[in-house]
């Protein structure tokens, strides 16, 4: 996969993040897509899984994203590092996405710096 594409990727899931459009984030991600966050020492898995964790952790805490820098570690691999914002106050930290071969988020790590 091209980095573009991947960057692509990545600031389609944070503009969808940051309108809280939870339709729009659940079409970024693959059926049995798996977001591992050692923040909440937590795996949320597969599509019900994304959902709850972007419900409760951006939507229910009003987490605003900002994208600061974009790193490709692999073929099929990004790691954004993101600036959040929201009722938790301020913290920086990363999403390292993959995706699989149709374009689809396979697995978010996500942390807190």
């Amino acid at each position: 996969m091209k980095n573009s594409e991947l960057e692509q990727i990545a600031q389609q899931f944070i503009a969808a993040a940051n309108r809280f459009d939870t339709q729009a984030v659940l079409e970024l991600f693959a059926a049995d897509a798996v977001i591992e966050d050692v923040s909440v020492g937590d795996r949320f898995k597969h599509t019900e899984g994304i959902r709850k964790y972007f419900v409760t952790f951006f939507i229910g805490y009003h987490t605003s994203t900002k994208l600061l820098s974009l790193d490709y570690t692999g073929p099929d691999q990004v790691l954004a590092k993101v600036d959040f914002t929201g009722d938790f106050g301020h913290e920086t930290g990363g999403l390292d996405i993959r995706v699989n071969d149709a374009g689809l988020i396979a697995h978010i790590d996500a942390y807190l710096d």
